[in-house]
């Protein structure tokens, strides 16, 4: 019976996904959390390796397309994946499961969801930015950053942040992106973030499931729910009002991340 819970748990989760492009990490690890009583760690490190399965496809879609710009996604993962690493050694050392590190887990991701929902609020009214066109040639200098330290440093916030609570790849991913490369358009902003996460999500998930922080029977199940999910809602999108989803996707973050750093 449980299950089948997690199979619907996973539906919804990708059909959100689907709907609005709002990282998987932001609203799964709340549910398995809130809804179902898993322990932080567990729907950590579930949360991760169902991360990094579900933006796989994606990435492949987006890498056929050519819409990746590969410098980006080596100059965040340059500093997310040795962060994560770090992350994950401390963890090792402490132990995922002790009462310390589970209130470091909860008070950091329900920071993470306040930012999340400030990030997506944020797009809800800013609304759809104008279109930048790139003139032949200008792609490479759309991919610089505006300091070569910058993906290296916020990459390595993003990945300490990701190990820690799963969240961080999506909404914030996409918001630093836009401070860090102000001249690249939106569109391959997006596929950048999709692209970074993998690689993250599954380092990350992989050190959780090497300190036992993974549930494999409800990542399954988790799956098995999500991949319809997503596809029945990127087939909606447009038909949908998804700025009143954002907001109330919004408010919802917001809610979950107080109530855990209260918890």
């Amino acid at each position: 019976m449980h299950e089948l819970a997690f199979v619907f748990a996973g539906f919804f989760v990708g059909l959100v996904v689907g709907l609005t492009g709002v990282g998987g990490g932001s609203l799964m690890t709340p549910i398995l959390i809130f809804f179902f009583g898993v322990k932080p760690h567990l729907a950590v490190g579930t949360d991760l390796l169902f991360a990094a399965f579900t933006k796989m496809g994606g990435t492949l879609k987006l890498a056929r397309a050519r819409v990746i710009d590969w410098p980006v996604v080596l100059n965040l993962s340059a500093g997310s994946i040795p962060a994560a690493l770090i992350t994950l050694y401390i963890l090792h050392v402490v132990g995922p499961a002790s009462a310390a590190m589970q209130t470091v887990m909860t008070n950091t991701l329900g920071g993470a969801l306040l930012l999340t929902a400030a990030a997506t609020l944020y797009k809800v009214v800013r609304g759809k930015a104008a279109p930048i066109k790139l003139a032949r040639g200008q792609e490479a200098v759309a991919a610089r950053p505006r300091h070569w330290g910058l993906p290296l440093l916020f990459g390595a916030v993003i990945g300490t942040l990701v190990t820690l609570t799963s969240v961080g790849a999506g909404a914030i991913g996409v918001t630093v992106l836009m401070i860090l490369y102000p001249l690249l358009p939106l569109p391959r902003i997006v596929a950048a973030d999709i692209a970074y996460a993998v690689p993250l999500t599954l380092v990350a998930g992989a050190g959780h499931a090497s300190l036992g922080s993974v549930d494999w029977t409800m990542l399954l199940s988790l799956l098995a729910g999500s991949l319809p999910g997503i596809w029945v809602g990127s087939h909606l999108m447009g038909k949908t009002p998804e700025r009143v989803i954002r907001s109330l996707l919004s408010f919802l973050l917001a809610y979950a991340g107080l109530k855990l750093i209260a918890l």
